[in-house]
């Protein structure tokens, strides 16, 4: 569960991403909303799925002025072949240290076949172009998600 809260500003924050991109959260203020969503590996199946679909609507996201960035745990590296794997259209962020995952709560604790472990739960965030945290979905299903962010972009 995320410790951020609908209707307060999220923490200015870095993080690396590809393309040789430091994301800066201040970087997107009074310029951009920003859908910042969280998946647990890349060359998943559902991942990809979910990367895919973003894709798909990238145009309609920045038609509505919102980037999009995915974020896992996986390096710089493996994202990049992700990326050109996919033909994906935007920028992944690699947080091997956990601290974004931690500052929006998606480090959880999973259980998969009895198993019990850390991992990412899969949870999109909707910020505003002030750096208001407007939306969030948690233990997202893939099918039909980017949708339902995008009606969510388009009501802002």
């Amino acid at each position: 569960m995320s410790t951020l809260k609908i209707g307060e500003a999220v923490p200015n924050f870095e993080a690396t991403a590809t393309s040789d991109l430091t994301f800066k959260l201040s970087d997107f203020k009074g310029k951009s909303n920003l859908v910042i969503y969280f998946y647990p590996k890349d060359n998943t199946s559902g991942c990809t799925t979910e990367g895919l679909d973003f894709s798909a609507l990238k145009d309609e996201f920045n038609n509505h002025d919102t980037v999009i960035f995915g974020v896992s745990k996986d390096s710089l590296k493996s994202h990049e072949g992700f990326i050109v794997k996919q033909d994906f259209n935007f920028d992944l962020i690699s947080d091997e240290s956990g601290e974004m995952c931690e500052m929006f709560g998606v480090w959880q604790l999973k259980k998969n076949y009895g198993k019990e472990y850390m991992g990412i739960v899969r949870s999109t965030f909707l910020i505003d172009k002030e750096g208001i945290l407007r939306q969030s979905w948690d233990k997202v299903r893939v099918k039909g998600h980017v949708d339902d962010v995008l009606e969510a972009v388009k009501a802002l």
